[in-house]
């Protein structure tokens, strides 16, 4: 299934090609598995595709920079720092001047004549546009007014610089009041380019109004939409959750002829992937790549894969196949992502340590952990540095697949290839420690991040505090516990882990001191009521429990749904149903009940107790409230009133349950069988047999018995012959199964078949039940097997099996047939009633006297 990965440096020539440089934008998780950044984020192949887009032939050519502009005073900034001091320059005594440095330098002149020289506070990231843009963002960052912080260049701004304004603001808020002073000054050009970059800077803010109106504009300016508006369109709608409204523009763009480019492919690959639609992902992308027409609900048009319909070569750039095998990693699909990987190699394209990443990923995830240290190796080969994430996705696969010493070595090799560890690095290591028990080596990691000042995250407390617990150190887990507690930042999540945590293993007090200490801190929620109900109800502190619930509102807290749902199945777990009714009627009076979940807890346990009335009433309560009762409650019902033989009752459950349209399912037709057994109804226990035998699961040992006891009771020795064979070559048998084909035979006659039967109980060890013990103890009376009768019978007192009034009534018979008066064995049974023992030792006296007999008979 695997394809063998083969990488040979020697293959990788040309590493200077655009194609194969690396890729930085890509990001893996070791959380959740290996996800890779929006397409918009490669700078190699942004930077390529902004040069030849805002490059237009119809820009308007700048004029010289002029040196004379003067420069308005401030006013309100848009600075993070409001208390910075306001620049002492009048508007009348400022003129810019080019510089020869890397800086831009300005004049100041004061009210005398004197020039200050002085130098912009241009923030260095924007630097490496060049020219006045640092300048033009340095004043759009510090003055409100526009026209004050553009006037210098207002007549000189080229599609280009108005382009890089836009897209380098960083509220959507500003970029839109420029991008409107564009318009209202009526002199400069806004084409297709402007309206991309606004369109993907309001998506992202998912102000969904304002990019229907800049769509809106565009259609009423005729500004036709490019490849990349589409792709910025279907990008934004996706990442915003709206994936309908992504495909709607995918069909427009469809619609209109247009074929989607790479960038814009890789795009529609992302949504589908991340709505877990891999299958569409693979169909989308091989039409495009084979130059099939991609389909959407509409018109379908053919691929660039295509000219003249002479399929061509596709070539793909280096995020684009790590997109693609990230997705059919996600898939599962193995196989397809090993080709993938193999063909970007047989093309030339060098993996970054982003396909990589991803490459180890989804081999560790298939238990591939060989192949992923062969990856490992040949980075090293292909001078491809792991990094960070190399190393939490290795520490994270070994520990997984419990190779925790593979995985600390991970986590050393990454220091000493002088790599940072991260927080997702000691999160995955110590939680795969504290779920060992490793206990040292989890203090050890804990000391080195305290050293270095890294923050312990609340998942990491609350799995250490597991740790101490589970490992039996309860002062231990209480001094990590007051560690956090104490500064005062632990929320109400993390309270409620160690309150869970405590309550699982039973140590309430515990618990209680974690639930007290969140009082204090003023940090309960329904959360934490819940989990300390939960820890009462393990802790059988049923009163504890109540009381709790009941002062929740007293807290300021209200009841929910599964607060309602937990009190009631402790109580109703606990054989206390009629203190679960009274919380399922303040359940149904909060409006808070959804499912029967609750009402079928609280009719199981009326049933437990045989209260079938109030059972019965509770269903037809939970039918006023319109709560639909699902299979599992028709089953408790059908059983309860098969149980008691209630025929009609029982059925009655059953045709309800087929106008509900719900399916039966084996426990309800082993229900049935059962009923129909005590009641003799073969016809329809036959026909529910039927049923279970062409279940997924087949009949089981209990209701193949009870056919098999409806056979021998009809003397259908056939068919019962037919299922007990069956049972025992599926080893499916029991020693009910044996005791019911014995007892057939025995009826009919034929002792010998019973013999046998009994003869493969004793050698299967199926002879211990009271019931067996009386069955073979019948046979061996009746056919005058007197010897095995009271072998049998010794073999029963030593097993400490009680005998009873059978027993003595099968042994009774042994005596007489071998000369003992009735008299005398009556006078036997009376002796056992008043002195259990004494005539326990009688009836064994006389049972040898029989057995020495048939052995001199035997002789």
């Amino acid at each position: 299934m695997f394809v063998k990965l083969q990488l040979d440096a020697r293959c990788f020539i040309i590493l200077s090609s655009p194609r194969t440089s690396p890729i930085t934008g890509a990001s893996v998780s070791t959380n959740t598995g290996v996800s890779l950044s929006p397409l918009e984020k490669i700078e190699t192949v942004k930077k390529r595709r902004e040069q030849s887009l805002l490059e237009i032939p119809n820009r308007r050519i700048p004029k010289k920079f002029n040196t004379d502009h003067k420069q308005t005073p401030n006013k309100p900034s848009f600075n993070k720092n409001p208390d910075r001091e306001p620049r002492s320059n009048s508007r009348n005594s400022t003129r810019v001047e080019n510089k020869k440095s890397f800086g831009v330098g300005l004049e100041i002149f004061d009210g005398n004549g004197s020039v200050d020289k002085a130098h912009t506070k241009c923030s260095k990231k924007w630097a490496y546009y060049g020219g006045c843009i640092p300048s033009i963002l340095e004043a759009l960052d510090t003055i409100k007014d526009l026209d004050e912080a553009l006037k210098p260049w207002e007549d000189t701004l080229s599609n280009k610089e108005r382009s890089i304004i836009l897209k380098e603001q960083s509220s959507w808020e500003r970029a839109l009041e420029i991008f409107e002073w564009f318009k209202r000054k009526g002199c400069y050009e806004l084409n297709v380019i402007h309206y991309n970059i606004m369109l993907r800077i309001l998506g992202r803010a998912r102000n969904w109004s304002h990019v229907e109106c800049l769509c809106n504009e565009m259609r009423i300016k005729q500004i036709l939409p490019v490849n990349s508006t589409y792709g910025t369109l279907i990008d934004v709608y996706s990442k915003g959750g709206l994936k309908e409204e992504a495909l709607h523009w995918l069909k427009k763009m469809n619609d209109r002829g247009m074929v989607p480019d790479e960038v814009t492919m890789g795009i529609v690959i992302q949504m589908y992937k991340k709505a877990g639609e891999f299958q569409k992902a693979e169909e989308f992308f091989k039409n495009w790549t084979l130059g099939e027409p991609i389909k959407h609900e509409g018109t379908s048009k053919a691929s660039a894969g295509v000219q003249n319909g002479v399929q061509v070569s596709v070539s793909l750039s280096s995020y684009t196949y790590n997109t693609l095998i990230d997705t059919y990693g996600k898939a599962g699909q193995l196989k397809e992502a090993s080709e993938t990987f193999a063909k970007m190699l047989r093309e030339g394209i060098v993996p970054t340590t982003v396909t990589f990443n991803t490459m180890i990923h989804i081999c560790g995830n298939h238990g591939q952990l060989e192949e992923a240290g062969s990856l490992m190796q040949k980075m090293e080969e292909l001078r491809c540095p792991p990094d960070t994430r190399t190393y939490n996705i290795l520490i994270s696969l070994h520990a997984k697949h419990d190779n925790i010493s593979m995985a600390a070595s991970y986590f050393k090799r990454m220091k000493e290839a002088r790599l940072v560890p991260d927080h997702v690095s000691y999160r995955t290591l110590l939680y795969a420690f504290s779920i060992r028990h490793m206990v040292s080596d989890a203090e050890d990691l804990v000391s080195e991040m305290d050293e270095k000042g890294l923050e312990i995250d609340e998942y990491t407390q609350s799995a250490l505090t597991r740790m101490y617990i589970e490992a039996g150190m309860l002062e231990k887990s209480w001094l990590w516990f007051r560690r956090f507690h104490l500064t005062g930042n632990m929320s109400s999540e993390c309270y409620s882990a160690s309150i869970d945590a405590y309550g699982e293993r039973s140590h309430i007090l515990e618990a209680e001191k974690v639930f007290m200490s969140c009082q204090e801190g003023k940090m309960l929620t329904v959360l934490v009521f819940n989990v300390m109900i939960k820890a009462y109800g393990l802790a059988q502190k049923y009163d504890k429990a109540c009381q709790l619930f009941d002062s929740m509102e007293s807290h300021g807290v209200l009841p929910d749904r599964c607060s309602y749902s937990s009190i009631i199945q402790i109580l109703a777990g606990a054989d206390f149903p009629d203190k679960a009714r009274h919380y399922l009627k303040k359940m149904q009076e909060a409006g808070l009940v959804s499912d029967c979940i609750s009402y079928c807890a609280v009719i199981s346990s009326f049933v437990k107790f045989g209260k079938l009335e109030k059972a019965e009433g509770l269903y037809n309560e939970m039918i006023g409230f319109d709560v639909k009762p699902d299979v599992i409650v028709y089953g408790v019902l059908i059983n309860a009133f098969a149980d008691a033989g209630s025929v009609k009752e029982a059925l009655g459950y059953v045709d309800a349950m087929k106008r509900a349209g719900l399916p039966g399912n084996t426990v309800i037709y082993n229900s049935l069988i059962k009923l129909y057994t005590k009641v003799g109804y073969l016809k329809e226990a036959e026909e529910t047999y039927q049923l279970l035998q062409s279940s997924d699961s087949g009949p089981d040992a209990y209701s193949s018995n009870c056919m098999i006891d409806l056979y021998s009771e009809q003397s259908m020795v056939k068919q019962a012959e037919k299922i007990f064979e069956s049972l025992k070559r599926k080893g499916n048998t029991n020693e009910f199964t044996f005791a019911m084909m014995l007892c057939m035979y025995k009826r009919l006659g034929r002792f010998e078949e019973a013999t046998q039967i009994a003869k493969q109980m004793r050698d299967l060890g199926l002879l211990t039940d009271l019931l067996s013990y009386n069955n073979v103890l019948g046979l061996y009376a009746l056919d005058g097997r007197f010897k095995e009768a009271v072998g049998t019978f010794k073999e029963m007192v030593e097993a400490s099996v009680p005998p009873d009034d059978c027993t003595f009534k099968s042994l009774g018979i042994v005596l007489v047939k071998c000369g003992i008066s009735k008299k005398a064995v009556s006078k036997l049974e009376a002796t056992t009633k008043n002195d259990y023992q004494k005539g326990l030792q009688a009836w064994m006296l006389a049972l040898s006297t029989v057995a020495d007999i048939d052995d001199d008979y035997d002789e």
